[in-house]
């Protein structure tokens, strides 16, 4: 057990503690010790609670306790306040320029704060405890407030296009400004941080492109875009440039360790040695990819990627794409998929699944190095599975638990930055009742200013 600081404050005790750390250890009945909010020592809960009796005490017998999950792509507006409401059987494009784009043009700051905190409470209860929001944000402010309302870790950006008629679309001068001026409000270290954000796509023009990624580069922060989920993306490419998205990336020198893209399926050869060349990370959604049949089965090499020591993350994407947020489904998904795709069953096997949804997706979205492990001096981010019910009984190999077996639903509680904001399922930040209230008054609201109707896929009979 390595030696622990004064000034502990909270011990979790008794659990199944799966570290994540470098030979992956798993201390049975082990503790967690925390302090001014890392974590201050990982060993015996005897010895821990020996060392440390003041403590407060999170009981964790019996239950399995893991590092909290990274969501490396997670949108908190637009779609939060219309959840599963955006048709699953629409053509291409169509969800984005006929429904999210014209719910963003009519989002108000109260509508962002609002659809954060949803997403936020969704994300902790299912053990999420770091969040990268994707940029379409009009309110990052508002956004920000949520986050730390909720108390969830994450990053935040604002939509960034030069596209004439997209929503809040401005010259490059300006768009780069706003992203620095929000670098500045929301340095990195914080338990809520900025990051450049481009839409991406072929949303941007190449020197607002070059720009961010000179802009993220010089001020030592992250940036994301979206890039190629559908062949869409590369025919635009071709068609412009001549050449397929990442190789005109790289060109402009967009591409490289400070970059997240988010999807990057359709990818050929050339493109994926770039990607690995230049350690630029791909934030992996693919229950979005199935959601909006974007063809990541045949496409998608998300695994060749990880295997070839890749910087692979997880995402849930939107709540009109991959619907649930829940990394644990997805990490599932994953890997499954992997060894669908090659009709082999060695590939992806749920131990390495559950590092894409921990350390690895931590390293991935860098900051591994702050979260993504139970190890001493890192972020008192950590999450207990309750492991009572009919999927965890008996007791397995706790990875194949933990990725085949259950999902978000076995998350009892949840601790970011050394507090406890979800207690025996319920987050303990914010007013769930009042917030579904709030929700569905904002939702009609929403969809009316934006003029869209929802159509049902059965007839709804009033039998009241």
């Amino acid at each position: 057990m390595t030696p622990e600081p004064t000034g502990v404050t909270l011990l979790v005790t008794g659990g199944d503690v799966v570290t994540m750390n470098a030979t992956r250890d798993v201390l049975v009945g082990g503790a967690v010790a925390i302090a001014d909010g890392r974590v201050a020592a990982v060993g015996s809960t005897a010895a821990l609670r020996a060392a440390h009796p003041d403590a407060a005490e999170l009981d964790a017998s019996g239950c399995v306790v893991t590092p909290g999950l990274v969501d490396a792509h997670q949108h908190h507006t637009g779609d939060a306040l219309v959840r599963s409401s955006i048709p699953d059987d629409l053509p291409p494009g169509e969800s984005i320029f006929e429904w999210a784009v014209p719910l963003h043009a009519v989002h108000t700051g109260d509508d962002d704060e609002l659809a954060s905190l949803l997403t936020c409470v969704e994300s902790l209860r299912a053990g999420v405890t770091t969040v990268v929001e994707p940029g379409t944000v009009a309110h990052p402010d508002r956004v920000a407030a949520a986050m730390t309302r909720a108390g969830l870790r994450g990053t935040v950006g604002r939509w960034g296009s030069d596209t004439e008629g997209l929503p809040l679309a401005g010259s490059v001068a300006d768009v780069l400004a706003e992203n620095e001026a929000l670098l500045d409000r929301y340095p990195a270290g914080g338990l809520v941080e900025a990051w450049v954000t481009l839409v991406g796509h072929s949303l941007a023009s190449d020197e607002l492109m070059a720009g961010a990624a000179d802009l993220a580069r010089r001020r030592g922060v992250g940036m994301t875009m979206h890039i190629s989920p559908h062949e869409q993306d590369v025919h635009d490419y071709l068609d412009r440039t001549g050449v397929r998205p990442l190789v005109h990336l790289e060109r402009l020198g967009v591409l490289g360790p400070h970059l997240l893209l988010g999807h990057a399926v359709h990818l050929d050869d050339a493109e994926v040695e770039l990607l690995l060349g230049t350690r630029t990370a791909v934030a992996y959604c693919p229950w979005a990819y199935l959601r909006l049949g974007q063809g990541v089965t045949r496409a998608g090499r998300h695994a060749e990627i990880v295997e070839r020591g890749g910087r692979v993350a997880l995402g849930c994407d939107s709540v009109n794409a991959g619907d649930a947020i829940d990394v644990l489904r997805a990490a599932a998904l994953a890997s499954g998929l992997a060894k669908d795709q090659a009709a082999d069953p060695t590939r992806l096997p749920a131990a390495v699944a559950f590092e894409l949804a921990t350390i690895r997706g931590a390293e991935a979205i860098g900051l591994g190095d702050r979260i993504g492990s139970l190890e001493v001096g890192k972020a008192a981010d950590l999450v207990v599975h309750r492991t009572t019910t009919a999927a965890w009984t008996p007791r397995g190999d706790l990875a194949h638990e933990l990725v085949w077996s259950t999902d978000g639903r076995s998350v009892r509680d949840v601790v970011v930055a050394g507090r406890v904001v979800v207690r025996d399922g319920v987050c303990q930040t914010v007013d769930e009742q009042a917030l579904r209230a709030e929700a569905q008054e904002a939702r009609t609201a929403l969809l009316r200013r934006a003029g869209i109707s929802v159509p049902d896929s059965w007839p709804l009979i009033d039998s009241a």
